[in-house]
């Protein structure tokens, strides 16, 4: 990934959080014909002795499982859906009109070996807490216990679980500071006006960051 210095995110802390608020990795392998993409939801495990793991897990018929090999390094992608950055809003547009359209977006990739699990005792363990990690909002909360016990069983042997062993962390933080100051206003202000949700979150994440300088 390309990463100026001014977008790299050096804290591990807020790169692990932003994989916990956007779970839905696009897990790179490599199968026969070249690179391969799959999209799993993952957990992250506590920081221990052997460092942070991403799990997840996969349909048995998925190939994937069988692709992975623990002396190879694979890839996952954890990302937001980013916004559109009108040259528009530019407060130095109308100084030069030497501005263009760009994308702003937030993107952890965490690299590391792999192993498959098959242990249904595991497997168990992690669909409860992603189950209960992604339910636990709700009103009325479902979960696996919910679910009859034998079809639970069924369902269990028909998953295979991956966990990755991250190596490296990187993170980057596409807010536009590489801009003018009172462009970063401009645009902060261009997001705030559409009125929309997702602009407004882009807009508060460019604010807390407008005045950070990238660390040596």
């Amino acid at each position: 990934m390309y990463l100026p210095k001014s977008f790299e995110e050096s804290d591990a802390a807020a790169k692990q959080a932003f994989i916990r608020q956007h779970p839905l990795a696009t897990l790179i392998t490599m199968g026969d014909e070249g690179p391969c993409a799959d999209h799993i939801p993952m957990l992250t495990a506590a920081n221990d002795a052997s460092g942070l793991r991403l799990q997840g897990h996969v349909a048995r018929a998925n190939p994937i499982w069988q692709r992975i090999d623990e002396r190879s390094e694979i890839l996952a992608i954890f990302q937001d859906p980013g916004r559109y950055i009108t040259p528009s809003w530019y407060a130095t547009k109308s100084e030069s009109q030497r501005v263009v359209p760009t994308w702003n977006y937030i993107a952890v990739h965490a690299y590391g070996a792999a192993t498959t699990i098959k242990d249904p005792v595991w497997l168990r363990n992690f669909l409860e807490r992603l189950t209960d990690q992604h339910e636990s909002m709700r009103p009325l909360p479902w979960a696996l216990s919910d679910a009859p016990d034998d079809y639970v069983t069924t369902q269990l042997a028909a998953i295979v679980g991956i966990e990755i062993r991250v190596s490296r962390l990187v993170g980057k933080w596409k807010m536009s500071q590489n801009r003018m100051q009172k462009d970063i206003d401009s645009v902060i202000a261009g997001l705030e006006e559409t009125g929309q949700p997702c602009a407004q979150r882009m807009a508060d994440e460019m604010r807390r960051r407008r005045y950070r300088k990238p660390t040596a």
